[in-house]
């Protein structure tokens, strides 16, 4: 008897949603991609020539492909205004979801989706926050987690992607949240993951400019933002985000102990070619976000798909998820107002003193 495999959709099949699908058509032996929806008519041209040829049903309805004879997973890839609603349906259907981040650029909304899934514990609802995922940032993890630096006390952490001239991060401003909402997310949840998932925020405190992109004003968003959270017991978390590298991905993390410090792609690389010319010694850099953390996302598909199939526990708490886009929130109103935006040990808001 053929061991069973994980049937599994796609919902999205705009940049993320490709490779998503992709993964668990090919890279993912435990699960077969049976069905792929997305309403747009590119999108949908593409998976006729990519998806269609391997048995991969489309659709243009996300509500008639979570009714597929037969499904028992969705990756949701889709534009993020939706991904609430989308995880919402798909655990009303008796689906395993996994969920492209945030749950929702809304608290109240992504509570929802915890909500949801509190009600039927035999799913595994997950919301894919890839770095977890990455083979580096974990052996920091289990490294500080072992004791090696001490009490980690100073967290630094940064997300720059390559400067896109196309307009894209300005069109996607509209639904994105903001800059700490969808760029500095990351980093956020990598925080809680290093001090620990139930760390209690004590305040909040961000800046940012408009340097190459002044459009983004119009969505109350910026190009590169810096942010500080401070967290009860003595920890803060510096997060840097920009728009605007030269270069290409340089995504770095910083963990500094009482007893040491690690870093996590201090000195970003695609390999370890040494280029040697004229002008010096360079190594190029990943071009993108996904050419950092491509084995990250497959990893995430591969275990997300065993923890379905085997019944085990899922690598992380959903409730993470309302937590970072909580403080993503919080980072992007203190960027707005100019205001420290502080909470009581409940999580409660408090109102600063005037004098």
């Amino acid at each position: 008897m053929a061991p069973q495999k994980l049937q599994i959709a796609c919902a999205g099949l705009g940049r993320m949603g490709k490779r998503h699908a992709l993964h668990f058509l090919n890279r993912t032996p435990r699960a077969q991609l049976v069905a792929a929806s997305t309403p747009d008519e590119t999108e949908i041209q593409w998976a006729k020539q990519h998806l269609e040829p391997w048995g991969v049903r489309i659709y243009t309805s996300y509500d008639e492909m979570i009714k597929q004879e037969g499904l028992q997973a969705v990756v949701i890839a889709s534009v993020t205004t939706v991904h609430a609603e989308q995880a919402i349906k798909a655990i009303d259907a008796n689906l395993h979801v996994l969920c492209e981040k945030p749950l929702s650029t809304s608290v109240e909304i992504s509570q929802s989706v915890v909500d949801a899934a509190s009600k039927k514990p035999n799913l595994k609802v997950m919301c894919g926050f890839s770095r977890r995922f990455d083979n580096s940032y974990r052996d920091a993890f289990t490294k500080m987690d072992n004791g090696l630096i001490g009490r980690p006390s100073i967290f630094r952490s940064q997300t720059c992607d390559k400067l896109d001239p196309s307009g894209f991060f300005v069109a996607y401003a509209e639904f994105s949240g903001g800059i700490f909402v969808d760029c500095s997310i990351h980093d956020i949840d990598l925080a809680l993951w290093f001090f620990g998932q139930d760390s209690r925020v004590k305040s909040v405190v961000s800046s940012g400019i408009t340097a190459v992109q002044p459009e983004l004003r119009k969505h109350k968003d910026v190009d590169n933002a810096v942010g500080i959270v401070e967290f009860y017991g003595g920890q803060i978390a510096y997060l840097f985000c920009s728009r605007m590298m030269a270069a290409g991905q340089d995504d770095a993390t910083e963990i500094i102990g009482t007893d040491g410090k690690l870093q996590v792609n201090a000195q970003p690389m695609s390999n370890l070619v040494n280029i040697y010319e004229a002008g010096g010694v360079k190594r190029e850099i990943p071009g993108d976000y996904y050419g950092r953390f491509e084995q990250a996302f497959v990893n995430e598909a591969n275990e997300f798909t065993a923890c379905c199939l085997d019944g085990t526990k899922l690598p992380m708490k959903l409730a993470g998820a309302v937590q970072a886009v909580k403080i993503g929130c919080a980072l992007q109103e203190s960027l707005n107002s100019g205001k420290k935006i502080s909470f009581d040990e409940t999580g409660r808001r408090v109102a600063l003193a005037v004098l």
